[in-house]
């Protein structure tokens, strides 16, 4: 079922209908139910890179304790919405970023020796806020994506920490090692181990430990049922601080695009929409269907019949000069027409943001953000 303020919007919405629309209430539950389950005195930044809706990110930075960010464009972002602390990540930082986090007083999380150094230089003897982000040799939870545990560009790797010049006081480390992990007993696992080594590392370094970010990763299902189960967190004794993105934002958002047009080609039956992965491109890069429910709309303005499909499975397929512009494949409908929309359900992460929006340059989707509740 589509709710129905997400339905109102859609009604209102402009013709052929595409759109996005966000709920801040649904992302602002979300941040009171994973603090709820962690120990007090943890800290739940928004990493912004999943939704950086303006609108909707001045009402998470009400509820937040801050939020990560990636770059100097993110970082513009989480200053305008008023964010209570911010961290910066992120394997390629410029010197114009780096100058900047500094000078907003953001915890910077520093990927190599030679981003020290350089964020040394740069501070020129002001204050400021550092932690080390290490790519630790330890097994990670599974997950979409493994940050760490493998070679990848992120993190200083575990074994070159007694290298790094240490000109700037260290505040502890950010050891984010995977994404969309939906096994809440391993991820629980994961923060204690992330605990115990952070505190024997500060130990052998002569760090004074008082930051340990662990990272997201709390995972979604988009086809399924599986929950990430909070409850397993309520074993962690100590505070950290966390930094989901996807989890707190993806049930916040639904995707809409109406069906411009009905077709059959070689035995399957094609609904062709006024939108597709330029707007939405998880499904294409994931290798998955979304599904879709339908949102029926009884207008029909033409003096022609309206054409309709009954009990057939369709592949929902977008606007693009490409056959792997789909949505989804071979969902079943029980009656779907021209002029019907689709309506995507958990599109507010990773969404809209990292899409290919101007490929043919089609007009972009309609954005609505409901009034936060609470």
């Amino acid at each position: 079922m589509v709710p129905e303020p997400v339905a109102a919007a859609l009604r209102a919405a402009r013709r052929p209908v595409c759109a996005y629309v966000y709920d801040p209430t649904v992302a602002i539950d979300r941040i009171a139910a994973l603090r709820a389950a962690l120990p007090a005195g943890t800290q739940v930044l928004y990493a912004v890179k999943a939704n950086g809706n303006p609108d909707l990110l001045r009402a998470i930075a009400a509820h937040a304790d801050g939020l990560e960010v990636a770059s100097g464009g993110e970082l513009a972002l989480a200053q305008a919405a008023g964010a209570r602390t911010i961290a910066f990540a992120g394997p390629a930082k410029t010197d114009d970023e780096l100058a900047a986090a500094v000078t907003a007083g953001a915890m910077i999380h520093v990927e190599s020796a030679h981003e020290l150094r350089r964020l040394t230089h740069l501070a020129a003897g002001r204050p400021t806020r550092v932690a080390l982000r290490v790519n630790r040799a330890a097994d990670t939870p599974s997950g979409s994506h493994r940050m760490t545990g493998t070679p990848t560009p992120f993190g200083i790797a575990e074994d070159d920490l007694d290298t790094l010049p240490r000109d700037l006081p260290i505040s502890g480390f950010h050891l984010h090692a995977v994404s969309n992990n939906l096994d809440a007993a391993a991820h629980a696992a994961f923060i204690d181990d992330a605990v115990r080594w952070s505190t024997a590392a500060a130990a052998r370094l002569g760090i004074d430990l008082t930051y340990v970010n662990v990272g997201g990763g709390l995972g979604i299902d988009y086809t399924g049922d599986q929950r990430f189960d909070l409850t397993a967190l309520r074993t962690i004794r100590t505070p950290v601080t966390v930094e989901p993105g996807r989890w707190i934002t993806a049930d916040a958002g639904w995707y809409a695009a109406e069906v411009i047009d009905l077709k059959r080609n070689h035995g399957r039956w094609f609904a062709v929409l006024r939108g597709g992965t330029h707007h939405f491109r998880l499904p294409a890069a994931w290798g998955y269907s979304h599904p879709f429910t339908i949102h029926a709309v009884d207008d029909w303005p033409h003096p022609f019949p309206r054409p309709e499909v009954t009990d057939v499975p369709v592949d929902a397929t977008g606007e693009l000069c490409t056959p792997r512009d789909v949505l989804t494949r071979g969902q079943h409908v029980d009656r779907l027409r021209v002029g019907d929309v689709l309506v995507y359900a958990r599109t507010g992460a990773y969404g809209w943001d990292i899409s290919h929006h101007d490929f043919l340059r089609h007009p972009y989707p309609e954005v609505t953000v409901l009034p936060a509740v609470g």
